[in-house]
């Protein structure tokens, strides 16, 4: 049973050790435990050893743990929103990875009014241009933002993106780079309602690079529960 804090304890010192090679605070990188496939029992050990963001893929699958878990942490989607399941995310979730159409914008927008709240967002970005992944293209970001900027109900707090799988991590750092670059271009326009707090970038075979280049905010599954 002690194989998640063992993990963990191995994640958090990479965190650290990637933080300070580019002289940034490990304290300010939250670590999202990805628990698509995880027990109740582990996402439970994780959390007693010091978890505190789940972060889930799909609306279904969180909303059963949720209802069991009742520990004081925060619920992040990362996976694909679809606009049909927006009602029960927004209940459910303090953070939403993943926007990545007006569509889905205006879905949450709508539905937050009607729950009389405010739901924070990142916007995913398809850095890499891969045809397989969702995200909106990089030079679609600025109007993009602009546009969901009017809606009242939806706060960005940030910019997403899943790099390319490679062998070598260093092929993965320009990707990262250019969401970076991206978030420092996002933040001097001072678009009204868009904040630039969070780089939600890298996964477990890729973290430290994203790290190195700006990401406060890494998403881990199987390095802390082992799936695959």
């Amino acid at each position: 049973m002690e194989t998640i804090k063992n993990n963990l304890e191995v994640i958090n010192e990479k965190i650290k050790k990637a933080a300070l090679k580019a002289n940034r605070n490990p304290q300010e990188i939250k670590l999202v435990a990805v628990t698509k496939t995880a027990t109740i029992e582990q996402i439970k050990e994780a959390i007693s050893a010091g978890v505190k963001i789940i972060g889930e893929n799909k609306v279904q699958e969180a909303k059963e743990k949720y209802q069991i878990l009742s520990a004081d942490i925060e619920w992040h989607l990362v996976g694909h929103l679809q606009t049909n399941k927006v009602k029960y995310a927004i209940e459910i979730f303090d953070l939403i990875h993943s926007v990545d159409s007006i569509k889905l914008a205006k879905e949450i927008d709508r539905r937050s009014l009607q729950f009389g709240m405010i739901t924070n967002v990142l916007v995913e970005v398809n850095v890499s241009g891969e045809e397989t992944k969702y995200g909106i293209k990089s030079e679609e970001v600025e109007p993009f933002l602009k546009e969901i900027s009017e809606f009242s109900r939806i706060k960005v707090r940030g910019l997403m993106t899943i790099a390319p799988i490679a062998e070598d991590k260093e092929e993965v750092r320009p990707y990262f780079r250019k969401l970076r670059e991206l978030s420092k271009e996002i933040k001097s326009k001072n678009i009204k309602n868009v904040k630039m707090d969070y780089l939600s970038m890298g996964m477990t075979d890729d973290f430290e690079v994203a790290i190195e280049e700006g990401a406060n905010m890494v998403r881990i599954g199987r390095g802390i529960f082992g799936f695959h």
